[in-house]
């Protein structure tokens, strides 16, 4: 993998953290009182509630759906198109099962700075993507699921589901978090292969 993919990468991964609030009015409540003690707006992970969690998660989603989008226009490997195609399938799954369960709760996301910065982070990745084709492109695309998985899923083994407080949600990333380390054996596969 090039270099550069690792701080992009790095930098995205990192934007997604822990969590301090519940759901619904109250929820809302605790933000609300916990942003005027601070008189700022969340500028660290830590200082994130579960919506902005929530936002971070649905984030990210979209992004890995954005790169596979790319990939079934731009490789003509049937691993790439495979793999692709189970990434918009499951992303978009666990999105849905994610609006639903804020659909139940009564509540929404909350944008946030970490969502904000994985949407600038992507951008380099999605032009460089747009700009490969061929045996380059299929070994960018799986070198950078194969990141991408492993610090997002660290992170929310790590970070997300210890201090997501709402029960619905934290089992929602626990179920989330098994199929994404799927994702990340599948791309390991992947760049073994195309690096043969």
């Amino acid at each position: 993998m090039k270099t550069y993919l690792i701080p992009m990468l790095m930098t995205a991964a990192i934007s997604i953290s822990a969590c301090e609030t519940g759901y619904g009015e109250s929820a809302s409540n605790k933000a609300e009182a916990k942003k005027e003690a601070n008189m700022e707006i969340a500028q660290s992970p830590a200082d994130l509630n579960d919506l902005e969690i929530a936002h971070v998660a649905y984030t990210a989603d979209n992004i890995d759906i954005r790169y596979a989008n790319i990939a079934l226009k731009r490789s003509s490997n049937p691993d790439i198109h495979a793999f692709a195609q189970t990434m918009i399938r499951d992303h978009k799954a666990v999105n849905e099962l994610a609006l639903a369960l804020l659909d139940k709760l009564g509540a929404s996301v909350q944008d946030n700075f970490l969502s904000q910065t994985l949407n600038k982070n992507a951008e380099p990745i999605i032009a460089k993507l747009e700009s490969l084709s061929g045996k380059e492109f299929d070994i960018y695309y799986a070198s950078n699921e194969l990141a991408y998985h492993k610090a997002v899923n660290d992170l929310v083994e790590n970070s997300f589901i210890p201090n997501i407080e709402n029960t619905e949600v934290k089992e929602l990333f626990e179920v989330g978090l098994g199929i994404f380390k799927g994702h990340q054996e599948h791309a390991q596969m992947m760049v073994n292969k195309l690096g043969k």
